[in-house]
Formats: C-alpha cells, sequence, structure tokens
C-alpha cells in the first residue's frame, strides 16, 4: 500500500492531476498507520502481522 502510494504520488506530481495526489496522500497514511499498528504486535485486519 505504501507503494501504490509513492507511485500515485509520482504520478500525480508530474501529471499534475490533484486527485492522484490526493489519494496518495490517503494511502500512505493508511499504510503507515497499518505498518506501525502490525510492528507493535497488535492484530490488523484478523492478522497478527501486516505482511
Amino acid at each position: 500500500m505504501i507503494i501504490l502510494a509513492i507511485i500515485l504520488l509520482v504520478v500525480g506530481f508530474v501529471t499534475g492531476i490533484s486527485i492522484l495526489w490526493s489519494i496518495g496522500i490517503v494511502l500512505l497514511v493508511i499504510g503507515v498507520i497499518l505498518w506501525i499498528l502490525g510492528s507493535l504486535g497488535h492484530a490488523v485486519g484478523g492478522r497478527r502481522h501486516y505482511w
């Protein structure tokens, strides 16, 4: 999810499409939150680890 967010941010920046930029930021924030919760040992979506 973080990699997809970075790709969307780059594509949105290069092409000037602001919706891609906005979606990329939202996905990046959600991905980082899930990554932190998974690394702390909390169950995320019924799984013990995010990956």
